[in-house]
């Protein structure tokens, strides 16, 4: 699958869906390179590895009593440092991240992940390494 976003539930972007098709037509280029028998030689890319959910803070009555503070909101992937304003309560008391390490925060204030307890996903950066690549039919 590919999800490409970030878009609201229930809007048609014209912007995110020529993203996902040049997307899928990358995949779809390897795969063909692929099947030809063309060598891909060794790479490092750096990926985005999932930490854990964070949910609001809440209540005793698991109310949600504060919100993305705005200095994050529209901030995914982008690292997020010990001490950095993370939420804001509604008087205006800020809450910031308190982390041993820089995190790289996504799905940041996503409404479809309201009723899932999720204000965002604290994720690592990470390098990958691959050997080259050729298929082994000809």
């Amino acid at each position: 699958g590919v999800e490409v976003g970030p878009q609201p539930q229930g809007v048609a972007r014209a912007d995110i869906l020529d993203k996902m098709r040049k997307i899928v037509k990358h995949g779809l280029d390897f795969v063909q390179l692929f099947n030809e028998g063309k060598e891909f030689p060794p790479c490092t890319i750096e990926v985005f590895k999932i930490m854990e959910k964070v949910d609001y803070p809440r209540n005793k009555n698991d109310e949600i009593i504060a919100m993305i503070h705005p200095k994050l909101q529209d901030q995914d992937w982008q690292p997020l440092n010990n001490g950095d304003p993370l939420f804001v309560t509604l008087p205006g008391k800020v809450i910031p991240y308190q982390g041993n390490c820089t995190v790289y925060p996504t799905f940041i204030n996503e409404a479809a992940y309201y009723e899932k307890k999720q204000a965002f996903v604290k994720t690592e950066k990470i390098k990958l390494t691959a050997k080259h690549l050729r298929s082994s039919v000809s």
